[in-house]
């Protein structure tokens, strides 16, 4: 038969949640106190590896090491997390010399930790421990021990890993971050690592999301408003403009739907016959294939325009910028 747990007040279950708050944060303070020479001599460790960080713990200690190692990558530290089982069925092929190993267990006695320990000194590669047993064997092995210290687990039964692991992730994040600012790792270099992300976004270039090739509108000088707007209609995309090039191909001026409407409003008898350069805007607003994308947006939205050419230095144009562009990345 099932047991049906007795319903508790509402009172009752947010002060357990907060004494279990309470207790994680308690842990956390303690690092505080305990922060000294091992942390730096772990600094220093990861500063020197020349090779890869590898993270390897078992059960909720490896998925906090899992976490450790992808913050390590993500901030210019190589890092990958090891499964200490299937390291020892093969996967110690990953470690080399010049590499760092990461172990993270809370009793530094956690048997598939141990068993590789071996292998590590037999390859050569130093080992830092993050454990709440500094007089463990696996503390004992190490190289640098990162002490948790004591701490009391939280729930009912002071027994699931909770406390200790926020304790380990605290304390592997402050690894990673000292290290990360002694790297001089720069805001561009993690969005590089994040494309996919809003702080990637606002590092995009304007050659990352620029039109070019087919569905760059080109004419040169010369050419009849009419058949510019034949051009305009017919490039992917039909971006709303043209940018008019001279006889060496370098920017001459810039056309768009709006030039158009506004001429309409002033002459009609032989518009469409007349040469571009008669009707275009010489020296328009362009901006760098190389500028951010921020950048650019907040030249069209400060000088009011839809589109905007985008030259190099040889002022050449190599692409357009449309408002619509920025709209498909989120910026």
């Amino acid at each position: 038969m099932f047991r049906y747990a007795v319903l508790e007040s509402r009172e009752t279950r947010l002060r357990r949640a907060d004494e279990v708050l309470a207790l994680e944060v308690r842990a956390i303070q303690s690092l505080r106190d305990r922060l000294g020479p091992s942390l730096e001599r772990a600094v220093d460790l990861t500063l020197a590896c020349k090779g890869t960080l590898l993270v390897t713990g078992v059960g909720k200690a490896g998925i906090v090491g899992q976490k450790l190692s992808a913050t390590f990558a993500s901030t210019g530290t190589p890092s990958i997390s090891l499964h200490p089982t299937e390291a020892l069925h093969g996967d110690l092929g990953r470690v080399r010399p010049g590499d760092l190993v990461v172990a993270l267990s809370n009793s530094g006695e956690t048997e598939e930790i141990l068993r590789l320990v071996p292998a590590l000194k037999k390859i050569g590669v130093p080992l830092v421990a993050i454990t709440g047993n500094p007089s463990s064997s696996l503390a004992r092995h190490a190289d640098c021990v990162l002490d948790i210290g004591p701490v009391e687990e939280a729930g009912p039964l002071f027994l699931a890993p909770t406390a200790s692991t926020t304790g380990m992730l605290a304390l592997g994040d402050a690894l990673a971050m000292v290290v990360c600012g002694e790297r001089d790792f720069r805001a561009a270099e993690f969005a590089m690592f994040h494309p996919g992300g809003a702080l990637g976004r606002r590092f995009l270039r304007v050659s990352e999301v620029m039109r070019k090739g087919e569905c760059l509108p080109i004419v040169r000088e010369g050419t009849a408003v009419e058949q510019v707007l034949v051009v305009m209609t017919a490039t992917p995309g039909r971006p709303g403009a043209a940018i008019v090039v001279d006889g060496e191909g370098r920017l001459a001026g810039f056309f768009t739907d709006g030039d158009l409407r506004r001429l309409l409003e002033q002459e009609r008898e032989g518009l469409l016959r007349r040469p571009i350069e008669e009707v275009m805007t010489r020296s328009p607003k362009v901006v760098d294939p190389d500028r951010l994308v921020a950048e650019a947006r907040h030249l069209l939205h400060a000088h009011r325009i839809d589109q905007i050419p985008v030259v190099d230095r040889r002022g050449a144009p190599v692409g357009l910028l449309d408002v619509q562009d920025l709209l498909e990345v989120d910026i």
